[in-house]
């Protein structure tokens, strides 16, 4: 059995691919090396894989993931995969190649990731090839839904948000301000917090304040990040994440602002990446 895994900082999306071809998913927590030790994905391994899943069985496990770059993050993470499944080949790599190979499979091209967090790359159809590094929640991460999260949190906290939409925001979460800083200061994981808030704009996408912040921040995803890379005009714009899909049309419409032509807009590259694993195998 190949067990092939898109994580994320929120969510893991695992695929377990049968002898037959059989296709079984299933969802984890994320496991950003930034924010969680090898222990700690262990241990959530081990509570959170189906019960019914035998590990041993397992002969290969393919794992992308959010912050997944360096040697020590790959470590941190093939240490653990290579603990729970003690008998599979492991490799792990970054989401944003399992992104470029979802989106574009062999073909050379542009791909980004838009959800918890943001990433793009040039891609040869192999390996990628170019990155505008993002900086992450703290510094940047433009068109995200951290990003999203940030911008609707310090409206509503210094009491910018329309009179009608800070009382839906109340009534939906019912965080005061004290609860929300320690959420975002003393709380692990303070990046899949903001990026929570993300929904809420979805939720009242047809509010004019809602629609202006979400071209605000695809707009500044496109200044700070797409035109830094050298010809960019050039290229189709190729995206996959929840932020990507469910904001699709202000993402196409800001893209063609900056003549770039839309290609492929996925929410989740797993069916995608199964696929390039498979014709691989073959």
């Amino acid at each position: 059995m190949i067990l092939i895994a898109d994580g994320g900082s929120t969510k893991t999306t695992w695929c377990l691919v049968d002898a037959q071809g059989t296709r079984a998913f299933f969802n984890t927590e994320g496991y950003n090396p930034e924010f969680i030790s090898t222990a700690g994905i262990m241990a959530s391994l081990r509570q959170n894989l189906p019960a019914a899943l035998v590990t041993g069985d397992v002969a290969e496990v393919h794992y992308y993931g959010a912050s997944v770059v360096s040697a020590t993050q790959v470590a941190t993470v093939a240490d653990a995969m290579g603990a729970v499944f003690g008998q599979a080949r492991v490799s792990v790599g970054h989401d944003l190649l399992a992104a470029a190979r979802a989106l574009l499979g062999r073909v050379p091209g542009f791909a980004a990731i838009l959800g918890t967090g943001t990433n793009s790359c040039i891609y040869d159809g192999a390996r990628i090839t170019h990155n505008v590094d993002s900086l992450g929640y703290f510094l940047g991460d433009e068109g995200s839904g951290a990003f999203i999260g940030k911008r609707l949190l310090r409206d509503y906290l210094r009491g910018l948000l329309p009179a009608d939409l800070a009382e839906a925001f109340r009534a939906a979460y019912g965080l005061d301000r004290d609860e929300i800083l320690d959420r975002l200061y003393n709380q692990p994981f303070p990046n899949r917090f903001v990026a929570s808030f993300a929904k809420f704009a979805s939720d009242h996408g047809d509010t004019s304040y809602c629609r202006a912040l979400i071209a605000e921040v695809f707009e500044a995803f496109f200044q700070n990040i797409i035109t830094k890379y050298p010809d960019y005009q050039s290229q189709t714009f190729n995206c996959v994440g929840s932020v990507a899909y469910h904001f699709r049309d202000a993402l196409a419409q800001a893209a063609a602002t900056h003549g770039m032509a839309v290609g492929k807009i996925i929410r989740s590259p797993i069916d995608d990446l199964v696929s390039y694993h498979l014709a691989t195998a073959r």
